[in-house]
């Protein structure tokens, strides 16, 4: 049985605020923010919801409203996965599983995971602000690198997150769209990008993930597989290879 307990953890540090005007910086141009755009972007506090040894739900709040996130922590981590779904508020991954699978293997290699549930996924901008807000919370928890993983929908997210996250060093984008990532020029060298697409995806046709490639930077890589429909079921296992590979090859110190 999961054991229920609340924790109030007030944020006020300057790297959650930076993080938060980055955010909007770049959802609204280059133009400063203005003091009431960084209020509702700021990460302000965060509650556990549920502990069930293995996991933590929290809710994580900021004055634009609460999102959910599921944080597999670790012990002194110094590095940090932020995973997005497509758009839904439903706890959904793709390639059986690959979420929690890959959450749970990279704490061997020193990473902790946030799983993130948005609060409007109907919203790109606002799923940016969520993803962001995920972000600072591993940074407050000693993360100083980030990897960032979005399927469909979320790859736009994890996209332009990281485009203004310069923590970043990683973005896979599984079956993305390509509406939402003009970001994407601006990601490297700083920031790697692995896209994989199935080329028998009928959602989000391979083409989405050609274009983003197109525009990208180096380092970048796009893997297309020939029987693979949009949740990339059929090739989970290569899947989960490719991603923890790019994961702890771009974010490990020497790579910063």
């Amino acid at each position: 049985m999961r054991r229920r307990r609340v924790l109030d953890l007030v944020f006020g540090g300057a790297a959650v605020t930076t993080l938060a005007v980055g955010a909007w910086r770049f959802l609204n141009g280059d133009r400063a923010p203005s003091p009431e755009a960084r209020l509702r972007a700021r990460l302000l506090a965060v509650r556990v919801l549920e502990d069930d040894g293995d996991s933590r739900l929290l809710a994580l709040e900021t004055a634009r409203g609460t999102l959910e996130a599921r944080h597999f922590p670790t012990p002194g981590a110094r590095r940090g996965a932020v995973w997005l779904p497509g758009a839904t508020r439903e706890w959904r991954t793709p390639a059986r599983g690959l979420y929690p699978r890959l959450a749970g293997e990279l704490r061997a290699e020193g990473m902790a995971s946030l799983w993130v549930r948005y609060r409007d996924p109907a919203s790109l901008d606002e799923s940016v602000i969520d993803a962001a807000a995920a972000v600072a919370y591993l940074e407050s928890e000693g993360a100083e690198v980030m990897a960032l993983t979005g399927h469909s929908f979320g790859g736009a997210v994890a996209i332009q997150a990281a485009a203004a996250s310069p923590s970043a060093r990683v973005v896979v984008a599984l079956a993305t769209q390509a509406a939402g990532t003009g970001a994407v020029g601006r990601l490297g060298p700083r920031c790697a990008l692995l896209l994989i697409h199935g080329e028998a995806d009928r959602v989000l046709r391979p083409i989405n993930a050609a274009e983003v490639y197109r525009a990208a930077a180096e380092p970048k890589e796009l893997l297309r597989y020939p029987n693979a429909g949009h949740t990339l079921d059929e090739v989970a296992g290569d899947v989960a290879d490719a991603v923890r590979r790019w994961i702890l090859e771009y974010t490990r110190p020497t790579t910063r």
